[in-house]
């Protein structure tokens, strides 16, 4: 099968680099490029692209604004959104994965990292590289408002402490074969209670789950593995009493 993607970006030679790497591989095809947000919005409703390659700041309209109008096209299903940014820019990524971008890559990025995200999305899968999911969640999360008293437990009813403890580790932007090791689960147990973690808190994908925990305050800036952040629940997935002693649940 053969994925077909739209490139949006104002500057002509990072479109050029861009169609010359992804033209390049035998299942992706370039259908179309856009200059602005809006532009890339007309074109993805007529040439319906798989993957759009959406820089973030454009003319007239920005990549953010884009990605939200794409997502709510009429008809078939709305192409997966890759943001390509750069590290000045950091501000802007969560704002972007809200938009409803399925993932996210530097502009400096290998070739091979473009090619493999384009895929990963087109297959229905969430890109995030775990290096700079790190530095530009920690660096977007000091500036997220406080959640309403009694929101986070709520939201959690029905999570057990393993797979909070695989949320807080994704966030930190571990890859699940990372989260593995840590925890010294199998791989495929990993997978299990993503898919979980998916299911009970309805959201879509892992680019979600990071979001939601940054919004839900199970993540802190700055600290260095889940036992800074404070775990919740006990070892039964119950709610802790405040001044209950914490410790590792998944260990």
């Amino acid at each position: 099968m053969t994925i077909t993607v739209l490139i949006a970006d104002d500057q002509p030679l990072m479109r050029a680099a861009l169609r010359t790497c992804l033209d390049g591989e035998p299942d992706i095809t370039v259908v179309g490029e856009a200059t602005e947000g809006a532009e890339a919005v007309r074109l993805a409703q007529r040439l319906r692209p798989d993957v759009v390659v959406m820089d973030v700041r454009m003319p007239i309209l920005d990549g953010i604004e884009a990605t939200r109008r794409l997502l709510t096209l009429p008809g078939a299903a709305p192409p997966r959104v890759l943001v390509m940014t750069t590290f000045d820019l950091d501000e802007h990524i969560i704002d972007a994965l809200r938009a409803g971008a399925s993932g996210f890559l530097v502009k400096d990025s290998e070739p091979g990292e473009l090619v493999r995200a384009v895929r990963l999305l087109a297959e229905g899968q969430a890109m995030l590289a775990p290096s700079i999911t790190r530095r530009l969640l920690d660096l977007r999360g000091r500036t997220l408002p406080p959640i309403a008293p009694g929101a986070r437990a709520a939201a959690l009813t029905s999570v057990t402490a393993r797979e909070l403890t695989v949320l807080k580790l994704a966030a930190r932007g571990l890859s699940n074969t990372e989260i593995a090791q840590e925890m010294d689960l199998a791989l495929s147990s990993v997978k299990t209670h993503m898919g979980h973690l998916l299911a009970k808190l309805g959201l879509t994908d892992r680019v979600q789950l990071v979001v939601f925990a940054y919004e839900h305050e199970l993540v802190r800036p700055g600290a260095r593995d889940p036992d800074e952040d404070g775990d919740a629940y006990d070892q039964h997935g119950r709610l802790r009493p405040t001044d209950a002693p914490r410790r590792h649940a998944a260990r």
